[in-house]
């Protein structure tokens, strides 16, 4: 096994483990038993548990941004932006309830765990979500009015921001109540907003 594919390796069952528990209460002997890698292994690629989570941040927000891309900015799958985004968010409403409410996102299961605890971690998450979440989300924005299947908005930029927050809230407010209720609001209110152009 070399280096890239251990690192990997851990970083995989972590994920997982960190989704069902949480990042404080898992710790590494789990995660290393789980894979059957010695904790020499563990040490070889990350210093810390802390660093440890900057590095899982960003392996686990590379792999979601990129299938957002792909799902947001791929013309193969329909060539009207405002389609491939109120459909992207009715299959984030179809993980939520198949996982029975609980959170299917590591970014917004460690917002609130870790981000008063650790500066580094919570800046990956930052540029995660609210860079490049936001920036593919108001690419497709400004698709979608250039070809005018979405009504002009006076700052695109602007209401990328407000459609990711809303969502953001949404679930967490999904995951507190276990409804998926929540989730239909929010994507009513994004559909009103993302009005076709007339």
């Amino acid at each position: 096994m070399n280096n890239n594919s251990t690192k990997e390796t851990i970083m995989e069952a972590a994920e997982g483990i960190i989704l069902e528990k949480s990042f404080h209460s898992v710790g590494l002997n789990e995660i290393l038993k789980a894979v059957n890698i010695p904790k020499g292994s563990f040490y070889h690629h990350f210093k810390s548990k802390e660093q440890f989570g900057v590095e899982l941040i960003k392996y686990y927000s590379a792999s979601a941004n990129e299938y957002k891309r792909q799902m947001l900015l791929s013309t193969d799958l329909d060539s009207s932006p405002r389609n491939r985004l109120l459909t992207f968010l009715e299959s984030c409403i179809a993980d939520f309830v198949e996982n029975d409410g609980k959170c299917p996102c590591l970014i917004v299961k460690l917002a609130s765990e870790v981000a008063n605890f650790s500066d580094p971690m919570r800046e990956a998450m930052t540029e995660a979500h609210c860079g490049e979440w936001s920036r593919i989300t108001d690419q497709v924005l400004r698709e979608g009015i250039e070809k005018k299947v979405i009504a002009p908005l006076e700052n695109p930029t602007d209401n990328a921001k407000l459609i990711d927050m809303l969502w953001m809230g949404a679930l967490l407010e999904g995951i507190i109540s276990r409804d998926v209720a929540p989730l239909r609001i929010a994507l009513d209110h994004i559909v009103k907003t993302l009005a076709p152009a007339p």
